[in-house]
């Protein structure tokens, strides 16, 4: 097992945050949207709790940090790093772009077209991340089973909100 030097400890730092910055901005999108729309549509039967969501997408941000860190960790000149991280940063755009269409917007049509890509984007970049870290891309097997129940949680209110289907 490796020790953490001090560049480590930045890396690694860093990866966390910057995983944690789409979890920050959904959450002040949330925060208005909650009680103003998402609380009087229909939901599934299966849906959580709201106050489920924010410590389970903490623990996901963190581990995805942690993720890009053990990946990032290996050297951008390591073939097929860059290119894993890229395939991370586009996972990690849809990510963050999901709460504001589907909050922010109130649409459930093109939240689930976002949530479609994103979970695409990452099961790309949980293949991109094995060959290089085999616990980065375990890592990031829970967020991609929550990433699915998200999925249907979106396609039950879609379903259970509009006339016609």
């Amino acid at each position: 097992m490796q020790t953490l030097d001090s560049s480590d400890i930045v890396k690694l730092a860093v990866s966390v945050i910057i995983c944690l910055v789409p979890g920050f901005v959904g959450a002040m999108i949330n925060a208005r949207a909650i009680p103003m729309w998402y609380a009087f549509i229909n939901k599934p039967s299966f849906t959580p709790p709201n106050w489920v969501f924010a410590p389970v997408w903490t623990a996901l941000y963190i581990m995805m940090g942690v993720a890009l860190f053990l990946v990032w960790r290996k050297g951008v000149g390591l073939p097929g790093v860059k290119a894993a991280i890229v395939f991370f940063s586009v996972q990690l755009v849809l990510n963050g772009l999901w709460t504001p269409v589907f909050f922010g917007m109130r649409s459930p049509l093109f939240g689930l077209v976002v949530i479609a890509l994103l979970a695409a984007a990452l099961l790309f970049t949980i293949i991109r991340f094995y060959p290089i870290s085999r616990a980065a891309a375990l890592l990031l097997l829970p967020y991609l089973a929550w990433v699915g129940y998200a999925t249907a949680i979106n396609v039950g209110v879609l379903m259970l909100n509009s006339p016609g289907v």
